[in-house]
């Protein structure tokens, strides 16, 4: 980028004024235009740092997807499998039960 010198305008306004290597201006616009132009012009040092930082989020949510799903899956196993230690528990006792009332009436 070239250097910008500022200067005043008869009305007052500040001016950048940008020149070419012989030294004549190669470009003159009002420092607000200017500084407006700077702010929505984004930087390749801004724009990597975007990337980046995007990057970073995007594997962050991925790893958070992931652990989530694990967490889910190992949550349903436990449940799973103490649903079935419940049910065999319960046909166990059933079976004793039914066991000690055939035991009882063959007295």
């Amino acid at each position: 980028m070239a250097k910008r010198t500022t200067h005043r305008s008869t009305a007052g306004k500040k001016l950048y004024a940008v020149r070419d290597a012989e030294g004549q201006f190669k470009d003159i616009q009002t420092y607000e235009r200017a500084h407006r132009a700077d702010l929505a012009k984004t930087s390749k040092a801004e724009a990597a740092a975007k990337k980046t930082a995007k990057a970073t989020k995007a594997t962050k949510a991925t790893k958070a997807t992931k652990a989530t799903k694990a967490t889910k899956a190992t949550k349903a196993t436990k449940a799973t499998k103490a649903t079935k230690a419940t049910k065999a528990t319960k046909a166990t006792k059933a079976t004793k039960a039914t066991k000690g009332r055939k035991a009882t009436k063959k007295r």
